[in-house]
C-alpha cells in the first residue's frame, strides 16, 4: 500500500471571473441585466447625451459682462463663432438686487440684510439642540424686530403689538387657577384680541408723539423678489403649524361645537384652491372692512396662506395621532395627566414626530407656492419680478437665465429644509435600536 499524500499549504485564492467582479458586474447587473433592461438603458443614455450635447455648449459659452441680450449674442459669436449658443448671465449681474429685494430702497438693503441673518439667528435654537437656549430670547422678541426691520416706521408699533402677547399670558396665568387650562386660555386669547382691537393703534400713536423714534418707512408695494417669498413663507410656515396641531386637536375633541368648527373650517379651506383665497384676500377682503381700514396687501395674504398650510397640517398631524397605539394614551390617563399635560408630553412628541415627512412636505409646497401673489399684482421672484427684467428693452427676448436663477434659489432653500427633515428623522428615531 502507497504512502498517501497530503498537502501541507492552502492553495492561493484565484480572482472571481471578470463578470462577477468590479464595473462590469455593476453594469451587468443595473444596467444591461436582461434586453428590456438594456435597451431602456441604451434609450436613456441617447437622451442624456442629447441634452447634455446642447445644454453643456450653451452653459460654456455664458456671458458674464454685458449691457444687453443683443451684446451677450455677439460675444459669443466672436469667441464660438456664428451660429453657436450661449447664456447670457450678464442679465444675473446686472438685476440680481431685483430678484432677491424687489423695488427695496437700494440704500435701505442693509435692513432686509440684517433681518434675514437675524433670522438665521433666531431659528437656531429652534432648529439645534444644542444651540445656547439664551437665544431663545431673541426667538421670542424676533417678529417685531424683523417687522421694524422691514417696514420701518414708529419702533412703538411693533413693541405695542408684542404686548397684547404679555397680555395674553398676564390673563392667562391669574385665570388658571380660577377656571382651568382651557377656558383660561380662551379668555387670555380674547384678551389678546381687544388689546389689538381697542387699545393697540391708540397706544402706539400716542407713544410715538411723545416720543418719535423709528425708521424710514418702506411700503409693502415695494417689496418683492426672494424678500417676498422669505416674508410671506416664513410667516406662514411659523403660525400654520402651532395653528395645525390645535386644529388636530380640535377635530378629535369630545366637544361637539368645537369638532364642528374644526372639521367646517379644515373641509372648506381645503376645498377652495390657495389662488382663490389669495384673491380673497387681496381684492374682496376689503370690501368687508369699515371704511377708511387701511389693512396691509401682505398682512391679508400671510393670514389667508396661514390658514391653508394650517388646514392640510391639521390632516397631517391627525394622521400622525392617529397612528399612535391606544396604550399610550392609556398610560397617560394611569399617570393621572390631565388633557393638556397628556398632549404636550406623552401624545403630541410621538405623532410629531410621526408626521415629520408630511409636515415638511406641506412647508416645502407651501414656500414654492408663494409664487401665487404675482396674480394679486406683488411683485414674486418667478413671475413678477421676471416679467420685469425681461421687459426691459435691454433684455428683451431673454427667457432660460432669470428661470434657472430663480429655480436654483429655491432649489437650495426647499433642498436644505428637506436634508433638516432627514437630519430630524434620523435625530429622532430611537425605535428598533
Amino acid at each position: 500500500m502507497s504512502d498517501a499524500f497530503f498537502r501541507t499549504e492552502m492553495t492561493p485564492p484565484k480572482a472571481p471571473p471578470i463578470t462577477e467582479r468590479g464595473v462590469v458586474k455593476w453594469l451587468r447587473e443595473n444596467l444591461f441585466a436582461g434586453p428590456y433592461n438594456t435597451i431602456l438603458t441604451l434609450v436613456a443614455l441617447y437622451v442624456l447625451y442629447s441634452l447634455l450635447s446642447n445644454v453643456i455648449p450653451w452653459l460654456l459659452n455664458g456671458v458674464w459682462n454685458a449691457n444687453s441680450l443683443q451684446e451677450c449674442r455677439d460675444i459669443v459669436a466672436a469667441s464660438a463663432g456664428e451660429g453657436a449658443t450661449g447664456a447670457c448671465w450678464a442679465m444675473i449681474r446686472e438685476r440680481w438686487n431685483q430678484f432677491l429685494f424687489g423695488l427695496y430702497p437700494q440704500d435701505l438693503y442693509w435692513r432686509p440684510a440684517l433681518a434675514l441673518a437675524l433670522l438665521l439667528v433666531a431659528i437656531a435654537p429652534v432648529l439645534f439642540s444644542r444651540v445656547p437656549r439664551q437665544l431663545f430670547w431673541l426667538t421670542l422678541f424676533y417678529p417685531a424686530i424683523a417687522f421694524f426691520l422691514l417696514w420701518g416706521g414708529s419702533i412703538w408699533t411693533p413693541i405695542v403689538a408684542m404686548m397684547g402677547f404679555g397680555v395674553m399670558a398676564l390673563a392667562y396665568r391669574l385665570l388658571v387657577p380660577l377656571t382651568g387650562v382651557t377656558v383660561a386660555a380662551m379668555l387670555g386669547v380674547l384678551a389678546a384680541v381687544l388689546w389689538w382691537l381697542l387699545l393697540d393703534a391708540r397706544l402706539a400713536e400716542m407713544l410715538s408723539t411723545a416720543i418719535p423714534v423709528g425708521l424710514r418707512s418702506v411700503g409693502s408695494d415695494q417689496f418683492g423678489g426672494f424678500l417676498l417669498a422669505l416674508v410671506i413663507g416664513v410667516t406662514a410656515i411659523s403660525f400654520s403649524l402651532p395653528l395645525g396641531i390645535l386644529l388636530a386637536l380640535g377635530r378629535q375633541s369630545d366637544l361637539p361645537v368645537i369638532k364642528m368648527l374644526c372639521v367646517g373650517f379644515i373641509e372648506f379651506i381645503r376645498g377652495v384652491p390657495l389662488i382663490t383665497l389669495i384673491f380673497t384676500a387681496a381684492l374682496l377682503l376689503g370690501y368687508f372692512l369699515p371704511r377708511g381700514t387701511n389693512f396691509d396687501t401682505i398682512l391679508r395674504v400671510i393670514i389667508l396662506v396661514t390658514f391653508f398650510a394650517a388646514a392640510y397640517l391639521a390632516e397631517v398631524i391627525r394622521g400622525g395621532l392617529a397612528a399612535l397605539p391606544r396604550g399610550q394614551y392609556e398610560a397617560a390617563d394611569a399617570l393621572g395627566l390631565d388633557y393638556w399635560r397628556a398632549q404636550r408630553l406623552i401624545i403630541l412628541p410621538q405623532a410629531l414626530k410621526i408626521s415629520i415627512p408630511g409636515i415638511v412636505s406641506t412647508f416645502i409646497g407651501l414656500f414654492k407656492d408663494t409664487t401665487l401673489v404675482s396674480f394679486v399684482a406683488l411683485l414674486d421672484p418667478l413671475r413678477g419680478v421676471t416679467s420685469v427684467v425681461r421687459a426691459d428693452l435691454n433684455w428683451k427676448g431673454i427667457y432660460w437665465e432669470p428661470y434657472i436663477f430663480v429655480g436654483a434659489i429655491f432649489f437650495v432653500i426647499c433642498f436644505g429644509m428637506s436634508r433638516y427633515s432627514m437630519y430630524l428623522e434620523k435625530k429622532l428615531k430611537t425605535d428598533h435600536r
